[in-house]
């Protein structure tokens, strides 16, 4: 099977309030953007990766590729768009001719599994769509504008959706036409994919598979991976 990976690293990660973008912060000594390269290059059936970056950050994405290459596959650099969801639409437009499925990664998740990505191929093989998320285990409530509790929502069949997000690549190529043709926004490309009618696979995740979105979380990142226990490999 022909694979590409997309990694999406086109955010301006405001939230962290550090002046560089999500991607490009170093957690272990490396970019996160480096540590999530690494969990897809040692799969075989990925032949090409596409990162997509904001136009003015491209300069520095080579040299992160550069410092911390060689790199298996080739890696190609490509500019973004306004929002996630035209950031994509760009990525898919360099995959190669011969792909037959698309992966599609957020950079400021460096912690996913070989294991779940391969999980993900292999239903969005069988499938069309997956989509790697874990059950929800916290008693979920529902509030009104004044933060008092209208409902208890039952969690059995609720799951937190995380990346990737794994489709044959006409699939998402036409999803993504058919959303932009009638200016619909989606969160994450399994909406664009389950609004025009298609069914989407879940594939079980891991709860350390979180994106890095506060400065709280880039602790815990570095927490992670200086862990004397393994935890993460």
């Amino acid at each position: 099977m022909h694979v590409n990976v997309v990694i999406v690293a086109a955010g301006k990660g405001t939230r962290l309030q550090s002046g560089l973008p999500k991607p490009f912060l170093s957690v272990a000594g490396r970019p996160i953007l480096v540590h999530t390269l690494r969990r897809f290059t040692p799969i075989e059936m990925v032949r090409r990766i596409v990162v997509v970056v904001a136009a003015e950050r491209e300069t520095l994405c080579q040299e992160v590729l550069h410092t911390h290459g060689p790199w298996p596959q080739p890696i190609t650099v490509i500019h973004g768009g306004a929002e996630r969801q035209d950031s994509v639409r760009n990525g898919l437009a360099a995959l190669e001719t011969q792909c037959e499925v698309v992966v599609i990664h957020d950079a400021a998740r460096p912690f996913i599994s070989v294991e779940a990505i391969q999980r993900s191929i292999d239903a969005a093989a069988a499938t069309g769509s997956a989509v790697v998320a874990t059950p929800v285990r916290d008693t979920i409530k529902r509030a009104d504008a004044q933060h008092t509790i209208r409902e208890t929502v039952s969690r059995h069949d609720l799951w937190l959706a995380q990346t990737p997000q794994t489709f044959r690549v006409e699939v998402i190529r036409a999803a993504h036409r058919w959303a932009q043709q009638r200016g619909i926004a989606g969160t994450d490309d399994a909406t664009l994919v389950e609004q025009m009618g298609r069914p989407v696979r879940l594939v079980p995740g891991d709860a350390l598979n979180f994106k890095i979105t506060t400065p709280d979380d880039l602790a815990l990142a570095q927490a992670v991976i200086q862990a004397p226990n393994g935890v993460w490999q």
